[in-house]
């Protein structure tokens, strides 16, 4: 295992080791603080960070407002007031040590709002962002006002080609480093595009050797590229390390610190990491988002691939093979099956499955009574979390809408994070991971369901382990 070279990251020289963002308060002060004072970069997460009262209690993020505009809102003022207080947090446990970066999701709701708010609040706090899932384009404008450093999360050389030509190079001084995220290994939402197979893994060092040469080119021979995704054990990237095809390269790892003693979720999300085999981790295409995205595959993740399967396309004329009549709805309203799909539609039906709700795509998904209830009342107390939702077709524009139909085959994000977060419900609840969590369990350093500080887990990595 070769040596780890310390590297000039966000003005200071700290070892290249990144703690991955995540999001909702999965990654806090308490666990990014940690592992800024073990001498690496900790990140905490800037999308709906938990907030707390003088006691030190958790303030619950409860939404009063009658109208999704107004809980909007609402929700924009908790996560600028959580991230301030995070940032606190992290900037006191990391004893002067080491960065904060704070992680934010470009198609979260009012993002460049709730990034003018935290780092207005907590101005000399935070020492950079990394901002991906999407195309963050003002991060960089955002950030130099500011005077602190960005990270745009990339997954290809062609789009932080798109980011630098229409707007990084404007403000190169405070470009800290790219972050690649391997797309079809990273945990969270992922950067498959339309152009790649999500079946087909492709290897990260020659999309990386692009992503330099590029980078190259524009001039930044010496800022660092995080690797992310797929990161367990150093000793695999060895050639990576003084690569001089590579450059400076710094090792991002988002699931590894999840099972430390700083990480904030629950014993019971702990203990469901040690447990995981190859091909746990799904990914999937259900997110509100429209991004692929990686996550365990439980209870939660099942219903969801269920309730895609018992789905018909229909049509409100008989056109072509529809010719097959069926009744949808309280009021019985007419639609056209193919003579196949009538015949399973009757049998989910039969089978409890009585409701048929109609997706944007012109077909009809089959649930029984009270998950149709769950998916209407979460449409209906929307708070709009994201800039745009397949779920509920907010939109954070002037009409606050898509204008699509709302599509019930995904789910409410911001409810389920919430509660896998802030209980032990770690079945029916959306479980991100990267695809190497299974490693926990063969992993010797987690012997007999040991959980590591952050510290200890930082000196683990740097003998390759």
């Amino acid at each position: 295992m070769k040596p780890l070279k310390p590297l000039i990251i966000s003005g200071r020289e700290v070892l290249p080791l990144v703690e991955g963002g995540k999001g909702i308060s999965i990654s806090n002060g308490e666990s990014s603080g940690a592992w800024a004072a073990s001498g690496g970069v900790g990140t905490f997460s800037g999308v709906n960070a938990d907030s707390y009262n003088d006691k030190g209690e958790l303030i619950p993020q409860v939404y009063f407002g009658r109208t999704r505009r107004e809980r909007h809102e609402e929700l924009v003022a908790y996560a600028i007031a959580g991230g301030i207080q995070q940032a606190r947090v992290a900037y006191e446990r990391s004893n002067g040590q080491g960065r904060i970066h704070m992680n934010v999701l470009w198609e979260m709701a009012a993002a460049e709002r709730v990034l003018h708010g935290v780092l207005e609040g907590a101005r000399g706090l935070i020492d950079g962002v990394t901002c991906g899932a999407g195309m963050p384009y003002r991060i960089a404008e955002i950030c130099a006002r500011y005077g602190v450093h960005y990270y745009p999360i990339v997954s290809s050389a062609r789009a932080f080609r798109a980011l630098w030509k229409r707007a990084y190079y404007k403000f190169r001084d405070w470009l800290g480093g790219v972050v690649y995220e391997d797309p079809w290994l990273a945990g969270g939402h992922n950067g498959i595009t339309n152009s790649e197979d999500p079946l087909r893994p492709e290897p990260p060092y020659p999309r990386v050797q692009e992503l330099r040469s590029l980078m190259s080119e524009f001039g930044l021979d010496a800022t660092p590229i995080f690797m992310a995704g797929g990161v367990w054990y150093l000793h695999e990237w060895a050639d990576w390390i003084g690569n001089p095809e590579l450059g400076p390269i710094a090792f991002q790892f988002g699931t590894r610190p999840l099972l430390t003693q700083e990480s904030p979720i629950s014993d019971a999300w702990k203990q469901r990491l040690l447990t995981l085999h190859g091909g746990d981790v799904l990914l999937n295409r259900y997110s509100p988002t429209g991004f692929y995205s990686s996550a365990v595959l439980n209870d939660f993740l099942k219903e969801l691939q269920q309730r895609s399967e018992r789905q018909v396309a229909y049509t409100v004329e008989p056109i072509g093979e529809h010719v097959a009549p069926f009744h949808v709805g309280a009021r019985g309203r007419l639609v056209y099956l193919t003579m196949h799909d009538r015949v399973s539609a009757q049998r989910w039906v039969a089978d409890g499955f009585t409701e048929a709700l109609r997706t944007p795509d012109s077909t009809l998904i089959f649930v029984a009574p009270e998950k149709a209830l769950e998916i209407r009342t979460d449409q209906i107390n929307c708070m709009g979390c994201l800039s745009a939702c397949l779920f509920s077709n907010w939109a954070q524009n002037e009409a606050a809408t898509t204008g699509k139909k709302t599509d019930p085959r995904s789910y409410c994000i911001q409810k389920t994070l919430q509660a896998i977060r802030h209980s032990d419900d770690v079945e029916f609840q959306l479980m991100f991971a990267g695809h190497n969590a299974y490693r926990f369990a063969s992993d010797p350093f987690y012997a007999n369901g040991y959980v590591p500080t952050v510290r200890e887990l930082v000196e683990r990595l740097q003998t390759g382990d």
